[in-house]
């Protein structure tokens, strides 16, 4: 077994330490820059486990890959608008929920807006709601006024200048 902190090989116990907020194990030279001591939790062999889980929770379940349009955003006021739609179409929030497959949960972090739906479940909402929370973001044109018409010049550019000079003045000489 390898020292976790400098490497070299533990003779004797190994010292179970924290240091920083870490675990690790340490040679009894390390151990010393320690703060704390933990103690190791007995490991289960790899056998033993696959025998606990079932065999179906073991197989790798697909990713499903949401594609998310960047010219779209959900519009202000979101969640007065969800609460207001369900409450008119007399829904509760578990059956709102129910309809369009998402938890209770979700519905009441919506409506008080502590989440954004993403674009999946805000065209969830739309379709069950009747109502429009997905819209194309428009950025502002800045008006001709606000434009700015002079520019001074940067440092940089006064920096090529007296750089360009002194080339010139140099070749003339």
């Amino acid at each position: 077994m390898r020292c976790e902190i400098c490497g070299r090989e533990i003779v004797g116990k190994p010292h179970y330490v924290i240091i920083e907020g870490a675990k690790l194990i340490a040679c009894s030279e390390c151990a010393k820059l320690g703060s704390g001591e933990w103690s190791p939790r007995p490991s289960v062999s790899g056998s033993s486990i696959k025998a606990i889980i079932p065999r179906r929770s073991r197989r790798k379940k697909p990713v499903k890959n949401i594609d998310m349009h960047e010219d779209i955003t959900v519009i202000e006021n979101f969640g007065f608008l969800v609460r207001n739609a369900r409450q008119r179409m007399k829904l509760s929030q578990e059956d709102l929920g129910r309809k369009i497959g998402e938890k209770t949960s979700v519905i009441k972090k919506i409506e008080a807006e502590k989440i954004i739906p993403h674009e999946r479940l805000a065209r969830k909402l739309e379709h069950a709601l009747g109502i429009k929370l997905l819209v194309p973001i428009v950025e502002p044109e800045v008006p001709p006024s606000l434009r700015p018409v002079h520019r001074e010049a940067t440092l940089g550019e006064i920096a090529q200048l007296k750089e360009s000079k002194r080339r010139k003045s140099r070749r003339r000489l």
